[in-house]
C-alpha cells in the first residue's frame, strides 16, 4: 500500500477493514504529537469534515503535562476550553509500524474559527506565507541525531536515566561492524519511514557510544517539519515495540558527544522548481564572491543566531551541548565545508546551501524552520552585506561572537530582539518568551543529583 494516502483510498482501505485507526495529531510547543485516535469509521464519516476538539490548554502545559500559569491563550480563569483540530489531508499517510493504522496532521482553530497563532504549524505557516509573497519557496533537510540503549524506556526511568547500556560499547563514528549491532533498530526505523512517506538518505555512526544519524530527504519547510517530527515521534515508538530506547536529548551526557539537528535552508522560485542559490563550479573558489541571494540570506543566519538562539536551543540542556571540540558550534562563524563554525557552506550547483549546526536534536523542527525563515529575510530585507568566510579552528578564535552559553542568556537575546518581534508578532512571541521562562524557572527550583553527590555528605 502507498505511504501518502487520499480521501478515495483511504475510504476504501477502511471499507475493506485494512485500516480501523486514525490518528488525528498536531505538535505542541516542545514538537511532541499530541492527539487522539479516531476509528477509521468515524474519522471518515464525521471527522474528515467536521474536525475534532480537544482541550487549547495543550499548548500552555510543560514536558509533565502540568498546567503552568500566565499564558495569555488560555487560563484556568478563561476555563480551558476547547479548539478545533481540523486535518490537512495531503498529510494523511499510513503508519506502518502500528497495524492498520493511519496518521494525519491537523491544524488548531479556536472556537472563534480564527487559528491559534502561537501553534508551532501556523508559526512557520506564517513564515513561509511572508516568503511567498516575496517570490520564494523555502525548502529545508534535518540531520537528526539520536543515541540508542538496550534498555526499555521503563526500565531506563526506573534506573533514573543512569548507567544505561549503549548499543555499542565505543565511539562508531562511520562505522559499519559497530553500526550492524543497532541495525535491528536503525533499518526497521529507516524501512518504516520509508513506508510512511518520510523519505531517508542515509542512516550512520556517530561520535558517539550507540549514536546515530539518520538523515532525511529536503523538501518544502512544512513538509520537511512534518517529516522531522513523525521521524522522531516513529523512531520513539519503534524503539518501544522492539524493547529498548532512543532519545534526541541534546546531550544525554556530558562526557559524550551532543545529538544536533543540522538544518540545511535554500531559497527556491515561487513554483520550487528553481534552486535560487544555485552556483557554478565547485569547490571554495566557486563561492568567492557568493552569490548575492545567498550571501544575504547567510548574513540574515548569522545576525540573528544569537537572537533566535531559544528557538535552535529550547531548553536548559540545550546548551551544554555547545563545547569545543565537539563538533558542536561555540561560535557563530561560517566556513566552505567547516565544521568548527557555526554555518558550514556545503553541496554545489542546485544543491548549494547553508548548514546551520546550532539547532540540537531537542529543538521543535516547525519553530527552528520559522526561526531560520526569519532571519533569512532579514537578510534580504536590510540587504546584508555577506559575510567573510572563515578558515581555520572557530573554536580557537576568540574575536568571533559567541552562541549563547545558557538558556538564560537566549531568553534575554530574544527578549531585546526587535526584528523576530516584527517577524512573529506580539502575541507569538510573547508566547514563547513566557514557556522559556517558566523552563528557566521550573529548573532553577530543582535540586539536581549534581548537588547532592557534590554537597550531601561533605558541605
Amino acid at each position: 500500500m502507498p505511504g501518502r494516502l487520499d480521501r478515495k483510498t483511504l475510504d476504501a482501505l477502511v471499507r475493506k477493514g485494512e485500516i480501523d485507526t486514525v490518528l488525528t495529531v498536531f505538535p505542541d510547543g516542545y514538537g511532541r504529537l499530541l492527539g487522539k485516535r479516531l476509528t477509521a469509521r468515524h474519522f471518515v464519516e464525521h471527522a474528515l469534515d467536521d474536525g475534532v476538539h480537544a482541550c487549547i490548554y495543550l499548548f500552555t502545559v510543560d514536558m509533565e503535562m502540568e498546567p503552568l500559569p500566565g499564558f495569555t491563550l488560555t487560563s484556568w480563569e478563561r476555563g480551558y476550553g476547547d479548539m478545533k483540530m481540523v486535518a490537512d489531508l495531503a498529510t494523511l499517510r499510513l503508519i506502518p509500524w502500528l497495524p492498520k493504522t493511519a496518521l494525519v496532521f491537523c491544524d488548531v482553530y479556536g472556537e472563534d474559527g480564527e487559528p491559534v497563532e502561537e501553534a508551532p504549524r501556523w508559526v512557520l505557516k506564517r513564515q513561509l506565507a511572508r516568503a511567498a509573497a516575496q517570490g520564494y519557496v523555502v525548502k529545508t533537510a534535518a540531520e537528526l541525531e539520536l543515541y540508542c540503549f538496550r534498555e526499555t524506556f521503563e526500565e531506563a526511568r526506573a534506573k533514573r536515566y543512569q548507567n544505561l547500556t549503549p548499543f555499542s560499547t565505543y565511539l562508531e563514528d562511520y562505522h559499519i561492524l559497530q553500526t550492524t549491532k543497532e541495525e535491528p533498530l536503525v533499518r526497521a526505523i529507516r524501512n518504516a519511514m520509508e513506508a510512511a512517506d518520510v523519505p531517508v538518505e542515509t542512516s550512520k555512526g556517530e561520535w558517539g557510544r550507540g549514536q546515530e544519524e539518520i538523515n532525511l530527504v529536503y523538501a518544502e519547510a512544512l513538509e520537511m517539519a512534518d517529516r522531522a517530527v513523525l521521524y522522531k515521534h516513529g523512531a520513539k515508538e519503534i524503539a518501544h515495540l522492539q524493547g529498548c530506547s532512543l532519545t534526541f536529548m541534546a546531550k544525554p551526557d556530558m562526557a559524550a558527544a551532543g545529538s544536533s539537528f543540522h538544518l540545511h535552508s535554500s531559497l527556491w522560485d515561487k513554483a520550487g522548481r528553481k534552486a535560487l542559490f544555485a552556483a557554478n563550479g565547485k569547490g571554495p573558489a566557486a563561492r568567492a564572491p557568493l552569490p548575492p541571494l545567498f550571501g544575504q540570506w547567510l548574513a540574515g543566519q548569522m545576525a540573528m543566531a544569537r537572537e533566535l538562539a531559544y528557538f535552535y536551543a529550547p531548553g536548559v540542556n540545550s546548551y551544554k551541548r555547545y563545547q569545543s571540540g565537539s563538533f558542536a558550534p561555540t561560535r557563530i562563524a561560517a566556513g566552505w565545508d567547516n565544521r568548527t563554525c557555526g554555518f558550514r557552506l556545503c553541496g554545489e550547483g542546485s544543491a548549494f546551501r547553508v548548514e546551520n549546526r546550532i539547532p540540537g536534536a531537542d529543538a521543535n523542527p516547525y519553530l527552528a524552520f520559522a526561526a531560520t525563515i526569519v532571519a533569512g529575510l532579514h537578510g534580504l530585507g536590510a540587504r546584508l552585506k555577506a559575510p567573510k568566510l572563515y578558515e581555520g579552528n572557530a573554536y580557537q578564535d576568540a574575536t568571533l561572537p559567541q552562541v549563547p552559553k545558557t538558556l538564560r542568556e537566549a531568553i534575554g537575546e530574544l527578549e531585546r530582539s526587535k526584528v523576530a518581534r516584527a517577524a512573529f508578532g506580539d502575541r507569538v512571541l510573547d508566547h514563547y518568551l513566557h514557556a522559556a521562562r517558566l523552563e528557566q524557572q521550573a529548573f532553577d527550583q530543582a535540586v539536581t543529583d549534581w548537588e547532592l553527590i557534590r554537597n550531601f555528605e561533605r558541605i
